[in-house]
């Protein structure tokens, strides 16, 4: 299980520029073998202690956040993202082009959180949860924040083979996880 951003490892702004160069180097490589690209508008960013501890930072750096107490805030809300026993967690980025293809999109989607699932090889799949907090009756946000919570056996199987899949009418696809996907998400599980 993955351990929780301590606000004692979160540096001030002048610490963090310092190591920014370095570690949003090392943040970036990381988040590449996280990312799954599933179809041609769906892209889920499995989060992580790193990941998340880099949102933190990041937000901090572009806001210019100082106090303690909004830096305990931003850290109690990131670290919402991080998964929890035998559960995978991540950031869905729904991608269109143009404002005006989004506003389109964003509300034929509506109902996209009945619709997504992680299936472990032949396991009944798990689906996906959505945070409520990103929607509205309207239209869905464009960023999304999902959990997969899995059984003993899907986590136990995971690293064997695992796919997304979104069965949404108005937007089908899914994408098996490539051996150091599955290797590397395996670990939020161990």
């Amino acid at each position: 299980m993955i351990e929780p951003v301590p606000i004692s490892e979160i540096k001030s702004l002048t610490e963090y520029e310092e190591e920014r160069k370095r570690w949003r180097a090392a943040v970036l490589e990381l988040k590449e073998r996280r990312r799954v690209r599933v179809g041609d508008r769906l892209t889920f960013l499995f989060e992580n202690h790193d990941t998340v501890r880099y949102q933190i930072q990041e937000m901090m750096r572009i806001e210019r956040i100082t106090g303690s107490a909004e830096i305990a805030h931003e850290v109690e809300t990131y670290n919402e993202l991080i998964p929890g026993k035998n559960e995978l967690s991540a950031s869905l980025l729904i991608e269109y082009e143009t404002p005006e293809l989004r506003a389109v999109w964003l509300r034929a989607l509506l109902g996209l959180e009945d619709h997504v699932w992680m299936v472990v090889g032949d396991l009944p799949p798990a689906k996906a949860r959505f945070d409520t907090r990103q929607m509205s009756t309207e239209r869905l946000s464009s960023v999304q924040y999902v959990k997969f919570p899995l059984t003993a056996e899907q986590a136990s199987r995971f690293a064997k083979g695992a796919k997304i899949v979104v069965d949404h009418p108005r937007l089908a696809a899914e994408q098996a996880l490539t051996a150091e996907q599955l290797e590397e998400l395996a670990k939020d599980l161990a």
